[in-house]
């Protein structure tokens, strides 16, 4: 969900729990008044919390293509393609034709997605 959409349900949502339900219930509302303010603010509670947990859309689609020669040498590490430290990101990766990969030592050497 974009971040102002978000933003603008949360707004709407709490101007639904607060208005009219308090409207009703200043002016002594009878039982099918009570009723209805009961509905709008469970329906605006709902609203609110949902949109509350919603995630912004901050996908990123990442694509590493045709990569290849990616060389380490005395503890070094080399990624010729898409690195994803704690597999942070939310898109999709994608590695096409890769290929050469060589590390020494303690290092690393990748040519397509790395998520540690």
């Amino acid at each position: 969900m974009p971040q102002r959409w978000k933003i603008t349900i949360l707004v709407l949502a709490a101007a639904g729990i607060f208005s009219t339900p308090l409207i009703w219930l200043l002016d002594s509302p009878d039982a099918g008044q009570l009723t209805g303010a009961s509905v709008q603010a469970a329906v605006g509670i709902a609203a609110f919390i949902w949109a509350l947990f919603q995630h912004p859309e901050t996908r990123e689609d990442d694509a590493a293509v045709r990569t290849g020669q990616a060389h380490a040498s005395s503890g070094g590490t080399a990624v010729a393609g898409i690195k994803r430290p704690q597999g942070q990101g939310s898109g999709s990766a994608r590695a096409e034709r890769t290929g050469n990969a060589t590390a020494e030592s303690d290092g690393k050497a990748i040519t397509g997605i790395d998520y540690s």
